[in-house]
């Protein structure tokens, strides 16, 4: 591990056509032309003017070895359809979620290179934050592919991380999905603390990240899971994250953070029933950076993920992050800029696009002062949901603070 020197950049961003390649039918929801939209929103802001980006090389066999399987990297390169739509092939490969394209492996090992190399930059002082709209491929596990995810990009970016320097690595997913990939690859492991904020796994897939989840053995308190009911907006995500993650992130004291920002969060998003808006999105971000630069000097390395508004929402929460990386900060209120509007209405003419870099959200929360503290509205609605996230939150809280060294009762922790 590298201190970061005074000519380092503040910010990299990695990126490479190669990441268009990961494509798997024409139905399916996870489309590469949403990364593809948000380059161009990108570019079209003067975001990257004077930007070199980063061309990152594919990940090798000993990188995916890291945390995959010998038998299922096989299973990957000589992957084939199987006839019909099997339920739960071998390996997970040609299911209606993964179903196997050409260049499978390539095209993952691409995704997985572009994180590395991320990591790479930051581990070697080039740079303090680097983000990866390719990456965040968080429910790869080591013998099967899982949700729409080949090979676990962030896992295998942490294990590099682990043996170049760093022994405190906080891994922060704010995907609508619990990162169960990740979580599981280091569930043992007390150098690597896994925090996800997700809706409740009695509402969505994987059906993971329950508030008991915690860890175990040495690294029992390293495995944090905040999951939200159905409904929940911003107030009420930013109150839960911020009761949650501060906290645990305080008492761990990471020399990184590495974050998995999906947004399929928004209260577009098909997939899912969080009701977070893009203004949202970028505050979550904004917390993640500001952790990183309160607790680990400013190292900050973030990937994308989930996220299944192609066009109106991707494009916009994701170039929010990739300013927040380089310190080019884009206000909601931004317009968006006509040439982008016009290119995409080439592409999909049938889609009303939105005319600025947020959606009017309001990004206020009370923060926490217990249960309660949010006090009621008069919005039955409202009230129910704020009800719901105090407790899920004080679930996590007495789930793991008291692990870690803190007091689940005492606000102040």
């Amino acid at each position: 591990m590298s201190t970061p020197s005074r000519a380092a950049r503040s910010g990299t961003v990695v990126w490479t056509e190669r990441f268009l390649d990961y494509t798997w039918t024409p139905e399916h929801p996870m489309q590469p032309a949403r990364l593809k939209f948000t380059m161009a929103l990108a570019r079209s802001l003067g975001l990257l003017e004077g930007v070199e980006l980063l061309e990152p090389a594919t990940a090798e066999r000993p990188d995916l070895l890291r945390v995959h399987t010998p038998d299922y990297l096989d299973a990957v390169e000589h992957a084939v359809q199987p006839i019909g739509s099997p339920v739960a092939p071998p390996f997970g490969l040609g299911s209606t979620d993964n179903p196997v394209f050409p260049h499978m492996h390539e095209a993952a090992s691409a995704i997985v290179g572009g994180t590395l190399a991320a990591a790479r930059e930051i581990a070697h002082g080039r740079t303090r934050r680097a983000v990866s709209i390719g990456g965040g491929m968080h429910h790869a596990r080591a013998d099967s592919a899982a949700g729409f995810c080949i090979y676990n990009d962030a896992a295998v970016a942490i294990s590099w991380l682990l043996d170049h320097g760093f022994d405190r690595i906080a891994y922060i997913d704010v995907d609508v999905h619990h990162g169960d990939g990740v979580q599981r690859t280091f569930y043992g492991d007390p150098r690597v603390l896994t925090i996800s904020v997700h809706q409740h796994p009695a509402t969505l897939w994987p059906n993971t990240g329950w508030p008991e989840e915690t860890g175990i053995g040495a690294a029992e308190g390293t495995s944090v899971n905040l999951a939200l009911l159905p409904g929940s907006r911003d107030a009420q995500w930013l109150r839960g994250f911020h009761a949650v993650v501060p906290g645990v992130v305080a008492a761990f004291g990471p020399q990184i953070v590495v974050s998995q920002c999906g947004v399929d969060t928004h209260r577009e998003d098909p997939l899912a029933d969080l009701e977070l808006t893009v203004d949202g999105q970028r505050a979550a971000f904004l917390a993640m950076r500001e952790l990183a630069d309160r607790y680990a000097e400013g190292r900050w390395l973030a990937v994308g993920g989930g996220g299944y508004g192609l066009i109106r929402v991707v494009p916009r929460a994701w170039t929010h992050l990739l300013a927040l990386a380089l310190d080019r900060t884009i206000a909601p209120s931004t317009p968006i800029p006509q040439s982008w509007i016009d290119g995409i209405r080439i592409a999909a003419p049938q889609v009303d696009l939105p005319r600025t870099m947020g959606d009017g959200g309001d990004v206020a929360y009370r923060p926490w002062d217990g249960p309660g503290g949010a006090g009621e509205i008069g919005d039955a609605q409202l009230d129910r949901a704020r009800r719901a996230v105090d407790m899920a939150v004080l679930a996590t809280r007495r789930a793991t603070f008291g692990l870690l060294g803190l007091d689940p009762e005492d606000p102040r922790d």
